[in-house]
């Protein structure tokens, strides 16, 4: 299986959460205002993709529309063009397709795309939004990797966009905060067994779970551990002991020289 080398440029430079977002400036979480400002201020961005229910990847993170605008109900039983006519609550957004963003984004700072599992439960996924996701990548430039909670979506990466980097959302996996899913999967993710599995060529960790032993044994192994999610200064100067790169938000990460 093909293992692509996470781009370079998404070791250097520090990735903005959800985009460089600011709810008291208009820029909503993973808007095209706040992809707009991580780009003029040369940040890598990270964003979140679901599926619409036509096919299409939607730039959203919430598996459901009620946190972030004024309608209500799950994403995926909206049409790409309804979802384009939403207006995201606190700016004047709507909300974007993946080829959207990569069309603002244009190559010029590294893109990391999660996609989020369409199952709950982190099970076998119908491979739809990976597909949305792969036809959005096939002509695009730019530095860019993906990524997932559910390792069954980047198995699916593998084989639709093998050159592609892919790696894993990785976490401590407290059952209490994964609800509905299962304490089983949840012991068995923790772990992160399915790796190699995947052909991953890093993760993205949770930032207060950086210590973790298989977490420290891939670091070791030479494999770019990411973390989520940075909050001050503080926090990311104690998180790169150990991870190469963060993911930020809510204040301005130094940008290496």
């Amino acid at each position: 299986m093909t293992r692509p080398a996470l781009p370079a440029s998404l070791l250097h430079l520090p990735v903005s959460h959800r985009a460089l977002h600011d709810r008291a400036a208009g820029r909503i979480e993973n808007s095209p205002a706040a992809i707009k400002a991580a780009v003029a201020a040369g940040y890598a961005i990270e964003v979140d993709v679901h599926l619409s229910a036509d096919g299409r990847a939607m730039v959203f993170h919430d598996d459901d529309l009620d946190r972030l605008t004024a309608h209500h109900g799950p994403v995926s039983a909206q049409s790409a063009d309804a979802l384009g006519r939403i207006v995201l609550t606190g700016g004047s957004d709507t909300i974007p397709t993946l080829p959207e963003v990569l069309t603002l984004v244009a190559g010029r700072v590294p893109l990391l795309i999660e996609i989020k599992d369409q199952t709950g439960v982190m099970g076998q996924t119908d491979g739809r939004l990976e597909t949305a996701v792969a036809q959005a990548l096939a002509g695009y430039g730019g530095d860019v990797a993906v990524m997932s909670f559910n390792p069954h979506s980047m198995a699916h990466m593998a084989r639709l966009s093998p050159h592609v980097a892919r790696g894993l959302t990785t976490s401590s996996y407290d059952p209490e905060d994964w609800s509905p899913v299962p304490a089983a999967v949840c012991d068995h993710l923790r772990g992160i067994p399915d790796f190699d599995r995947v052909g991953a060529s890093f993760i993205s960790h949770q930032a207060n779970d950086l210590t973790r032993p298989r977490v420290l044994e891939l670091r070791d192994a030479s494999v770019p551990v990411l973390c989520w999610t940075i909050r001050s200064p503080e926090q990311e100067a104690m998180a790169r002991q150990i991870a190469a790169n963060v993911t930020f938000e809510g204040y301005l990460s130094a940008i290496p020289a």
